[in-house]
């Protein structure tokens, strides 16, 4: 049972993977993750994510809302980047856990396509 002190941790924690639950949000993570100094501009981050501005400006207010990236102005040119080094770590950490995941699930698929009669199924390759 959660006690009442707990309760508010665990809705900050929903709401922060909340704010990682889009695919472009996440790209967009990996871009600042793997940018010297974990920093990028937004013309960079439009490039290579080819989001039109407007969705693009959308998902980036929402990673500042919830303090995942920190934004700087700088005359008319705007700089992401990632508000904690931390959000890297979390971002490989989760990549790591899908590939294993992956893995297990190729090696069952593998292990399952040899079985007798696999073939008379549909699941042979």
């Amino acid at each position: 049972m959660i006690s009442p002190a707990q309760a508010p941790l665990y809705e900050i924690k929903a709401n922060l993977f909340k704010a990682l639950a889009h695919p472009a949000r996440i790209r967009i993570l990996e871009l600042l993750a793997a940018a010297p100094d974990t920093t990028a501009p937004v013309s960079f981050l439009l490039s290579e994510t080819g989001l039109e501005a407007s969705h693009l400006s959308q998902h980036l207010a929402t990673l500042r809302r919830h303090k995942v990236v920190t934004s700087v102005r700088s005359a008319n040119a705007v700089t992401y980047r990632l508000a904690n080094p931390k959000i890297a770590e979390l971002l490989a950490i989760a990549r790591m856990f899908l590939l294993d995941t992956l893995a297990d699930s190729s090696e069952q698929l593998r292990l399952a396509q040899e079985l007798p009669g696999a073939h008379l199924t549909g699941q042979s390759s």
